[in-house]
């Protein structure tokens, strides 16, 4: 059984103009949610999370990946971090060989920073680099520079962690060129592992303030998946094969602990606005549930003793199936069709008494026919025999449609 730990870090040194994670900028928000006492928060929460699983008779393994986002979780010092790790492997424990990742943003962290992580139990760092290009970089509001990410990559290196970068293309004003540039530039540092995300446009963002008033024109679907496919290609011509939608990796370096959520294990969300996933057992349904967004009421909760938490839902049974789906459609080992008509056929009596207007069916493999021969999907077998469908490139640029059309055959 695999368990997974997320610590949600929501400090930066400033708010760039396309975020809208759940992110602040104040040094203190209150009720001991500053940068300064965060870490002790957050072990705190360590241990009413781990007080409630008991009293649920949830027993979770040791932690097989950790991972710590944001926000910036560099904004704190590398002894925050390391005894927020140091908490976990007291209270959960931490399996040999687990693969531990912090994301950093290449302008708050040194070579002495790098080496104390590694020194505390570290594996990995993931670099936000967005881009190479300095108009580019500015349009994004980020202050580092492609040299920032340079000297970072090689102080990791040093110690022996691995390092992961991530691009961000689609960004206004930026050229097909530019992100060719981007894209060399990331392969160029010799990571194994790059994430590289379409830009996405919340309209709450001063990024989307700027473009609904004409001052930045707005992202194009094309050019994006023009963007995409050049990705793609100099990837996969560097050796770093795709394995999730936006992810590429050579052989052997794919981030464990986002196969997990891909895979739909335990994870166990820690920090403002982190959210966690229980899958079913005798004592509990699959539950989802999400932390208190603002750090101030998070932290009151916890001076209170009581789980932060601002709500929790079940997964009805056609949902966990959507989840299924959805997610075994973004990675390249692909989407087991045996386990999800297994589970089809499982919920068969059970959603017909829950929902007389549901029918669930089984998909058949000619059903499946069409996708193939329209260059969407591929289907093999694995080594066990079962059927696996996996999204072709043209699949993945048309991810949303395969997973409508999935869902239209099962019925959900």
């Amino acid at each position: 059984m695999t368990y997974e730990i997320y610590i949600h870090v929501p400090f930066c040194l400033r708010r760039c103009g396309y975020c809208d994670f759940n992110t602040y900028t104040a040094t203190d928000l209150g009720a001991g949610a500053s940068r300064g006492n965060y870490a002790d928060m957050v072990i705190r929460e360590m241990e009413l999370t781990r007080q409630w699983q008991l009293d649920h008779g949830i027993e979770e393994p040791p932690a097989s990946t950790v991972f710590f986002g944001g926000g910036t979780p560099t904004i704190l010092s590398a002894d925050d971090l390391v005894a927020m790790l140091d908490a976990i492997r007291r209270i959960w424990g931490i399996v040999p060989g687990a693969e531990i990742t912090t994301e950093a943003n290449p302008d708050t962290v040194n070579e002495y920073y790098i080496n104390r992580l590694a020194e505390g139990g570290f594996t990995r760092i993931s670099f936000g680099m967005q881009s190479a290009v300095p108009h580019v970089l500015k349009t994004l509001d980020r202050t580092h520079t492609p040299a920032n990410v340079k000297a970072g990559v090689e102080a990791a290196n040093k110690v022996g962690l691995r390092s992961s970068v991530d691009l961000i293309y689609g960004a206004p004003g930026e050229s097909l060129d530019d992100w060719r540039t981007s894209a060399k530039t990331a392969i160029d540092l010799g990571v194994n592992h790059i994430s590289a995300y379409a830009l996405t446009v919340e309209p709450t963002t001063k990024m989307g303030r700027q473009i609904a008033a004409g001052t930045l024109p707005k992202p194009n679907d094309d050019d994006e998946a023009a963007k995409y496919e050049i990705a793609d290609d100099l990837f996969a011509a560097a050796g770093l094969e795709w394995y999730e939608v936006s992810n590429w990796a050579r052989p052997g370096y794919e981030s464990q602990h986002n196969l997990g959520y891909w895979r739909n294990v335990d994870w166990v969300g820690l920090g403002p606005g982190a959210h966690s996933h229980y899958n079913a057992r005798p004592s509990i349904e699959a539950l989802r549930a999400w932390d208190i967004a603002h750090p101030r009421l998070w932290g009151t909760a916890i001076n209170e003793s009581r789980m932060p938490w601002a709500g929790s839902e079940e997964i009805t049974p056609t949902e966990n199936l959507e989840e299924l789906m959805m997610l075994g459609l973004r990675i390249r080992e692909g989407l087991d069709l045996d386990r999800i008509n297994h589970a089809i056929a499982a919920m068969g009596g059970l959603t017909a008494a829950a929902d007389a207007e549901t029918s669930l069916n089984p998909i058949d493999i000619d059903q499946l026919q069409p996708m193939v021969e329209e260059g969407l999907i591929t289907i093999t077998a694995d080594v066990e025999g079962h059927s696996r469908v996996i999204p072709t490139r043209r699949g993945r640029l048309l991810n949303d449609a395969v997973i409508e059309t999935f869902f239209d055959l099962a019925g959900v």
